[in-house]
């Protein structure tokens, strides 16, 4: 059922709130870069709001992914044991990279990334349309399959992360949990 009407009962009622908490999010990351561009450091409070807002759209993913089942829990403060998605506040923050990332980010971050991240989410959005007609039919989801996805999702979240300041950690060309050099990020659904 959620294949087919996920989009009224799960994706319509969660964006439409999503829409107004994410201008919230825009308004806190403008205000983010100038505090933590004048202190190295940014606000524990708006740091949480941000790693909860993608918490939020990680449970939603997952459900519209076919990786998780239940329906997902609204709020910033919801709660979902089919999902992870874990940061370490990071005590201080580059200012020149801060300026980096506004001025080049689109470069040396959106492009790389952004053109491999088309390319998976086609490939992930195949991956979803064959994984329906698997779990259809036997009742799981293959473990490859799962991974692949979760792995999109991850990598997704990562350059997300760095490019709304809320870590100096490049993020890697990985699928991986830890990815390739064991960052200290940690993201993903668990299985």
């Amino acid at each position: 059922m959620r294949t087919f009407f996920g989009t009224i009962y799960i994706i319509i009622p969660h964006f439409f709130l999503l829409f107004f908490v994410s201008i919230g999010a825009m308004v806190l990351s403008f205000l983010a870069f100038w505090v933590v561009l004048f202190t190295g450091k940014y606000p524990r409070g708006w740091w949480d709001f941000m790693v909860n807002l993608f918490k939020w759209t990680l449970r939603i993913n997952a459900r519209m992914w076919n990786l998780a089942d239940g329906y997902p829990a609204f709020g910033l403060n919801g709660t979902d044991n089919n999902t992870n998605f874990a940061m370490q506040y990071p005590e201080k923050l580059s200012q020149g990279l801060l300026i980096v990332r506004v001025l080049f980010g689109g470069l040396y971050v959106g492009i790389p990334h952004g053109l491999c991240l088309f390319f998976l989410f086609i490939a992930a959005t195949f991956v979803n349309f064959l994984s329906f007609w698997i779990i259809l039919f036997t009742g799981k989801l293959p473990k490859g399959l799962h991974d692949f996805q979760t792995g999109v999702l991850r990598w997704s979240l990562r350059v997300s992360a760095y490019l709304y300041f809320l870590t100096d950690t490049y993020p890697p060309f990985s699928l991986e949990e830890d990815g390739p050099t064991n960052q200290p990020l940690d993201q993903g659904l668990n299985s």
